[in-house]
Formats: structure tokens, sequence, C-alpha cells
């Protein structure tokens, strides 16, 4: 009688760690995918729009892009904040290192605009609304260290796949495209 009870919780006890460890490596799946491959992302705010909603999208970010320096011109891409670490911005890349950019200094109060070069190591990032958006404008070259990912498409699950990698610059005005020599 004793030796059928210890049985029994011998194999419960087998039966639990088995459970226990397919459970921990699908964690470990998960993890790696999210932080190393690619994840869901949830964006709002006025600084992309048209291309992206104000109330909120879903973006399919993949990670591998920007960790092999693959990330160029018109590109979607999630940035940590220069000014606060905590946060992510969605912005387009408009100019990389040695680009030279002209951009409107403060497009909602005057025409004054400003151009200078790209320096090594760094990427011009804007949003697609030039009137809301706190950009490289603002804060100067973003470090290309702090590019998190590269967006693939919107509304991965709610509803309509929504390409971002063609809509290129012809959203942007002319004076914020990178001029090449």
């Amino acid at each position: 009688m004793v030796a059928g009870n210890l049985w029994r919780w011998r194999n419960a006890v087998k039966e639990a760690l088995e459970r226990t460890a397919v459970v921990a490596k699908f964690l470990c799946l998960l993890h790696v995918t999210n932080n190393y491959i690619c994840s869901p992302t949830l964006v709002y705010g006025p600084s992309m729009l048209p291309t992206l909603n104000l109330t909120g999208d879903v973006l399919l970010t993949e990670h591998i892009t920007s960790r092999l320096g693959r990330v160029g011109l018109g590109d979607v891409v999630l940035v940590r904040s220069p000014e606060n670490p905590r946060k992510t911005v969605t912005k387009r890349i408009l100019g990389m290192e040695g680009d030279t950019v002209t951009f409107l200094v403060d497009p909602k109060n005057s025409d004054r605009c400003h151009t200078l070069v790209v320096p090594k190591g760094h990427v011009w990032i804007q949003g697609d609304n030039m009137y809301a958006s706190n950009d490289s404008r603002h804060f100067g070259p973003v470090p290309y260290g702090l590019i998190q990912g590269k967006v693939l498409c919107r509304h991965l699950f709610l509803g309509p796949y929504g390409k971002l990698v063609e809509a290129a610059l012809e959203q942007v005005p002319d004076l914020l495209i990178p001029i090449q020599f």
C-alpha cells in the first residue's frame, strides 16, 4: 500500500516537472522572440499622422534589421527617446550619417530653415506630421543605438494589413527630404 502511494506521488511529481519544463521553454521562446526578433507594439499620438492613427495602432516591429545596421531612409522605426529614456517614439528616418538635412525650425510660426550634416553613428528622425511632432528638429540627430526596431506593418490582428515599407517620403514635404551630395 505504501509502495503504491509512493509510486503515484513519484509519477505526479514527474508529470508536474515535465509540464513546468514545457511552460519554461515556451516562456523563454516568447522572451527571445519578443525582445530580439519581433514584437507587437501599441503606438498612439499625432506625430505620425496620416500614416498612423491618432487613437492608436498595433504595429509589428522587427528588431533584427536595426541590430544589423540595415535601416534606411524612409523607414518607420521605434526609437528610445533621447529626452526621456522611459519613453519610446515612432518616427521616420529622413537622414543617415553624412546626409545634409534641411528642415523648418518652427513650422507653426515661421519659414526659417536650418541645414546640417548628420554626424557619424546618428540618424535624423521626424514625424510625418511636422506641426505636432517632437523629433530631431528639437533634440538633434539621434544615436543609432537608440533605434529599437523597424516597423513592418500595422493592424496586425485588429484589421486590414497596412504596409509602411512602401509609404516612404512621398507624404513628407520637399523641404524635409535630405539633400545628397
